[in-house]
């Protein structure tokens, strides 16, 4: 097939509302310190026994349910993760026997906050190469067991949730070419360390200078190999890390007014490999972006690595 497209999508947010007051409570911080830096107002946070499969075959199951295929007509699952306890099955694997997928390949893929989109380009390749028909895309985390809840400067980010995309081989090219990489010299600036127990640790200088200084080059880059112009989309969603960085590259993109740019840190938090499906699928699901018009999806993480594309709202 020449190209694949986005065929449904699905989203998943445990109950549990953690609001800046809540973390006030906790640390020393306040609503108006974490809004005025971050943007953020509420996060969701999952129970102590729901899992990244949990969230994950919650979001996917949806998806599913919305693209009308069957659970035997998925022939890969990826899913985007750097939370998860679990290291052998995948979560990808359990996945597949939550939603009786029955063959599927299945594999976990750790890109830090830029995974979905690095996934997305994956299977839009392996389509692309034949070696499936439709896969299920995944971007799961559980945030709040990495997170360091005596660090107010980490731990007001951070939230759990999952987004999930149904990619079916098509005769257009509904997923646009990936622009990818990784800048080395900065893979420490957002990671997990492990002294005492996993935890969230990055360097917020660093990570904002790097995003506001290069991101807006690589979103152009990424509408450029789709044959497009930042002022030819309908809308955009970046990494939903932090709303300064979010209005500080829109602003140097210089879209028209009418373009949606996702803004679902507001209520969600940073949810890393989550953030992204989990955005687009909210807006899809309200209606905001019309049927078939381009939206850019731009993600960086760890490593300092970085992935976007131009897809086709379905």
């Amino acid at each position: 097939m020449p190209g694949s497209r986005i065929a449904a999508l699905g989203h998943y947010q445990p109950a549990h509302v953690l609001t800046n007051d809540d973390l006030a409570g906790m640390v020393d911080t306040s609503d108006d310190w974490i809004r005025r830096r971050t943007g953020i107002a509420t996060r969701r946070i999952a129970a102590q026994d729901e899992s990244v499969t949990d969230l994950a075959a919650a979001a996917a199951g949806k998806a599913l349910a919305v693209s009308g295929l069957q659970p035997s007509d998925i022939g890969l699952i990826t899913v985007a993760t750097c939370s998860a306890v679990d290291r052998c099955p995948s979560i990808a694997a359990q996945v597949a026997g939550r939603l009786a997928i029955p063959s599927a390949v299945a594999y976990d893929l750790n890109n830090g906050c830029a995974g979905f989109c690095t996934a997305i380009a994956g299977a839009d390749h392996a389509l692309r190469a034949g070696a499936a028909r439709h896969a299920l895309v995944i971007g799961a985390e559980k945030m709040s067991d990495v997170t360091d809840w005596s660090d107010r400067s980490t731990c007001v980010l951070l939230g759990d949730g999952a987004g999930a995309a149904v990619l079916s081989a098509d005769e257009n090219e509904g997923v646009g070419p990936v622009a990818w990489g990784s800048d080395p010299t900065r893979s420490d600036a957002v990671r997990l360390v492990d002294d005492w127990h996993p935890r969230f640790v990055q360097e917020g200088q660093t990570v904002f200078r790097w995003v506001t200084t290069e991101l807006p080059a690589i979103a152009r880059d990424a509408c450029h190999r789709a044959g497009l112009t930042p002022a030819d989309l309908a809308g955009i969603v970046t990494h939903q890390a932090n709303l300064r960085i979010i209005e500080a590259v829109i602003r140097q993109l210089d879209l028209p007014k009418d373009v949606i740019v996702a803004k679902d840190v507001v209520d969600s938090g940073n949810t890393s490999a989550a953030s992204v499906p989990l955005a687009l699928s909210k807006l899809t699901e309200r209606g905001d972006i019309p049927s078939d018009s381009p939206v850019l999806l731009l993600a960086f993480g760890g490593g300092l690595s970085w992935a976007g594309q131009v897809v086709t709202c379905p």
